[in-house]
C-alpha cells in the first residue's frame, strides 16, 4: 500500500503530522490542559470520571470524544469511498479544519471548552481524512503506532528478518513530523498564547489550497 503512495501524499502526511503536533501541544499548556489529537488518555480519564461520579468531568470528557467522532464521521461522509483518488473531497475536508482551528482560539482565549470541542473536532476530520485514503495504514494524530512499528522493525533487523523499508520511512516521517509540530506550537504559544492555533490553521489552508491547484493540473 505504501508503495503505491504518490510524492505528494508522503509530504502532505508529514504536513498533517506537524500541524496535528502543534495543535496537541497548544491543548496541553491551554488552560485546559487537555489532548485533543487522541483519545487514549481521554478515555482513561473518561472512566476515572465515571468511577468517582464526576458529572461535570463525564461530560467535558465524553464532549471531547465525541466531537473527535464526530469529525471523522464528517470525513467519512465526505469523502465516502476509501480509494486515494485525485479529484475527492480532501482539500474540502482540509479548509473544514482549518475554519475550526481559525474559531477554535476565541473561544480558549474566554476558557471556554467549546475551543477545546472544535480543535478536537479538527483532528477527527484530518484522522478520518488521512485513515480513509491510506486504508488505515497511517494515522497522523497520533504516533503510539508508529512508535511500535518502529520498534517491530528494529527487532526483526536485529533477527536478520525481511522488514518494509518504505513503513519505517512512514514511521520516522509521522514521528518527526508531530514532534517537530509540537516544538513549533510550543515556541509559538509562548509567544501567541492559543492564537498559536492561527499557524496550523493557516498551513492547512495552504494545503488545501495546494490541493485544489494540483488537483486541477494532474490527471486523476
Amino acid at each position: 500500500m505504501l508503495s503505491k503512495l504518490p510524492r505528494w501524499i508522503w509530504i502532505g502526511i508529514w504536513v498533517l503530522a506537524f500541524v496535528a503536533g502543534a495543535v496537541n501541544v497548544v491543548g496541553f499548556l491551554c488552560f485546559s490542559h487537555q489532548s485533543v489529537t487522541h483519545l487514549t488518555g481521554t478515555t482513561s480519564m473518561l472512566g476515572a470520571s465515571l468511577g468517582t461520579v464526576n458529572m461535570r468531568a463525564m461530560v467535558r470528557y465524553l464532549s471531547i470524544l465525541a466531537s473527535f467522532v464526530f469529525g471523522a464521521f464528517v470525513s467519512g461522509y465526505t469523502v465516502r469511498d476509501g480509494a486515494l483518488q485525485l479529484g475527492r473531497q480532501y482539500g474540502v475536508i482540509m479548509m473544514a479544519e482549518a475554519l475550526l482551528l481559525y474559531i477554535s482560539p476565541h473561544l480558549l482565549a474566554h476558557t471556554s471548552m467549546w475551543g477545546i470541542y472544535l480543535a478536537s473536532c479538527a483532528c477527527g476530520l484530518q484522522n478520518g481524512m488521512v485513515t480513509n485514503y491510506s486504508g488505515a495504514v497511517v494515522r497522523t494524530t497520533h504516533v503510539s503506532g508508529m512508535f511500535t512499528d518502529l520498534g517491530l522493525f528494529l527487532g526483526n533487523a536485529l533477527r536478520g528478518q525481511v522488514y518494509d523499508r518504505r513503513r519505517l520511512q512512514m514511521c520516522c516521517l509521522v514521528i518527526s513530523g508531530f514532534l517537530l509540530g509540537g516544538v513549533a506550537g510550543s515556541c509559538l504559544f509562548s509567544v501567541l498564547g492559543v492564537f498559536a492555533l492561527y499557524v496550523p490553521a493557516t498551513i492547512v489552508l495552504l494545503a488545501a489550497f495546494s490541493y485544489f491547484s494540483y488537483a486541477s493540473i494532474i490527471p486523476s
